[in-house]
Parts: structure tokens; C-alpha cells; sequence
């Protein structure tokens, strides 16, 4: 007879993926997957709701990057909304959040599941993450590479510290947010010098953000370790 508990990894497994599947089912139950890409919507939700529009801002924001969503583009949201300045704390804040709910959910219902079945790979890359949680994070989320949803749940299947690679993940967020945040606020501005300025600064930023990932790549790629590799893994 079969024991219960060698069940119990692949209920928390069923559970996790039912769990994503509530998210998705809400997302589409709020038409995120059309009003993403309309700014007159945004606008219509936040401008004039004062904590009310911002706490709409950072829940649209987790809820749509936990799902997968490129960070770039509610970046881009969040500077037409609220200006570059606000718009890439707040898209920060909320990509956090998002990625703290990958994490927490795998941590929780997934992690027994892959290390039952994928141990050899979990255990490469656990050995890769707790070599500095927070700088291999940071130096992951600086990549111009790599999906948030997917690097956030292989992580919540390690046993690296939630703490640590969240604030990483954040800090290692802000450069491209930022770029997309001005981004926004120019495409939301009056066209004229000013406009053009706005995103000429955001090409140059872009460009210094993708040579900032490539040089810290570089830097792991001489202390003998491959990030691309342990993203796969």
C-alpha cells in the first residue's frame, strides 16, 4: 500500500498550478490582457484616486508581472501615468511584489515536487544562488535576458533566502524600469523639445542598462560561472 506522504510533493505540486490558474482566471475576469496596452484606461483608473489609483497601479502591476508580463511594459504604464520619477518606484514596488508571490508560492507547494523529481538540477542550481544571494540576483535581474515568472519560481524551489533575492531582484529591476518610466512620461508629454529629450535620454539609459548587464555577466562569466546556464537549469 502506497504511503500517504509520497502523495503529498505532487498535491502541493496540483495545488500551485491550480493556484496559478486562479491568477490567470482573475486577470482575465479584469480584462488585463486588453486594457495592458490602453493608456486612456490606466489614466481612467488612477489619475484622480488619489491612494486608491496607486494602490490599483501596484496590484495591476504584481498581478500582471507574477503572471509573466514583461516588467518593461507596466513600467511604461507607470511613467505615462505618474511620471518618470513615481512611475519607476511604483512599477518597482509592484514587479517586487510580484516576484515575492512567484517565490513564496513555489517555496511552499512546489519546492517538494522538483526536488523529488529534478534533484540533481535543483541541487546545480541552489549551489549557483547561495553563492551571494543578493548579488546573483542582482546580477540575473540586470541581464537584458531571462524571464521574471520562470527565474522567480526556480528560485522558490531552492533554498536560497527570500529576503535577499527579492530586495536583489528589486534593486536589479530599477535601471530598465527607469528607462521605460521615462519612456512613458515622454510618450505622456506635450510632443516638442521636451518629448524628444524625454526619449532620447531613455534610448541612452537603455543602451548604458544593456552594457551594465553584459558587464556583470562578463564579471560571473570569469569567476567560472554561467548565468544563462543556470537560468535553463
Amino acid at each position: 500500500m502506497a504511503n500517504p506522504s509520497e502523495f503529498k510533493p505532487l498535491l502541493k505540486g496540483l495545488t500551485m498550478l491550480a493556484l496559478f490558474g486562479g491568477l490567470i482566471f482573475l486577470a482575465r475576469s479584469l480584462g488585463l490582457e486588453g486594457h495592458l496596452t490602453d493608456r486612456q484606461w490606466l489614466l481612467g483608473q488612477v489619475q484622480g484616486h488619489g491612494a486608491a489609483g496607486v494602490l490599483f497601479f501596484l496590484g495591476v502591476t504584481a498581478l500582471s508581472t507574477a503572471l509573466g508580463v514583461p516588467r518593461q511594459l507596466t513600467a511604461l504604464l507607470g511613467g505615462y501615468a505618474f511620471g518618470w520619477f513615481w512611475g519607476t518606484l511604483l512599477a518597482t514596488l509592484g514587479t517586487a511584489l510580484g516576484c515575492a508571490t512567484d517565490f513564496t508560492v513555489a517555496r511552499y507547494l512546489g519546492r517538494d515536487f522538483v526536488l523529488a523529481r529534478f534533484a540533481r538540477r535543483a541541487a546545480k542550481l541552489d549551489a549557483f544562488l547561495r553563492t551571494g544571494p543578493f548579488r546573483t540576483s542582482l546580477a540575473i535581474r540586470l541581464l537584458p535576458v531571462g524571464h521574471n515568472l520562470l527565474t522567480s519560481v526556480a528560485a522558490g524551489v531552492t533554498s536560497i533566502p527570500a529576503l535577499p533575492f527579492i530586495l536583489g531582484s528589486a534593486v536589479g529591476y530599477m535601471p530598465q524600469n527607469l528607462v521605460f518610466a521615462i519612456f512613458g512620461g515622454g510618450v505622456g508629454a506635450e510632443s516638442g523639445p521636451g518629448r524628444m529629450l524625454s526619449i532620447g535620454v531613455s534610448v541612452a539609459l537603455l543602451a548604458a542598462s544593456a552594457w551594465l548587464g553584459v558587464s556583470v555577466y562578463r564579471a560571473y562569466k570569469r569567476q567560472g560561472l554561467d548565468l544563462e546556464e543556470a537560468e535553463g537549469e
